[in-house]
């Protein structure tokens, strides 16, 4: 076993676990918070996608031990003083889910691709690569979310809501 240490959502959490286990494994087995699905268990699907200090990874991919002293947010963190996350008010405007098994995963990986996106980071279809202020086109929001899938097809939706999002005024 191997005690480790770390922040999800907020809260500080210590335990002890054996060094094989998932970070997915974690948060649902260990500390019961089943907003993050597991689904394909290869890192191809994203339903398991979570922010580690502010980043987006697939936690079924990540041996928990690697993540003793970082921040972890799962879907049940990302709302902040009891009012939805604004993906997630748009998720649900503009119909951005339909069985929802995906959904927590989508907005994890919503919330961090926003992130990367305003710190200026290039995906595969942006035109010049070392460009600024890059337009969050839908074909921009279609590659930068490619990691994550939608079995139900509500991608129109799911990229709607995150247009929505990133061009309100914070």
């Amino acid at each position: 076993m191997v005690e480790i240490r770390m922040r999800v959502n907020g809260v500080s959490e210590s335990l002890d676990v054996p060094p094989w286990v998932s970070l997915l494994d974690v948060l649902r087995e260990h500390l019961g918070l089943t907003g993050t699905k597991r689904g394909c268990d290869q890192g191809a699907c994203g339903a398991c996608t979570v922010l580690v200090d502010g980043e987006r990874i697939n936690a079924c991919l990540a041996l928990a031990v690697q993540y003793t002293g970082r921040d972890i947010t799962t879907i049940e963190g990302v709302a902040g003083g009891g009012d939805p996350h604004p993906l997630q008010t748009a998720f649900i405007r503009d119909d951005g889910f339909q069985c929802g098994y995906c959904t927590s995963g989508q907005i994890c990986s919503a919330i961090g691709m926003l992130a990367e996106h305003g710190a200026g980071s290039a995906s595969a279809v942006t035109e010049h690569v070392a460009a600024t202020g890059i337009a969050l086109s839908g074909a921009e929001i279609r590659e930068r979310m490619s990691g994550n899938l939608c079995r139900c097809g509500a991608y129109n939706g799911i990229v709607r809501a995150i247009q929505d999002v990133a061009e309100s005024p914070r």
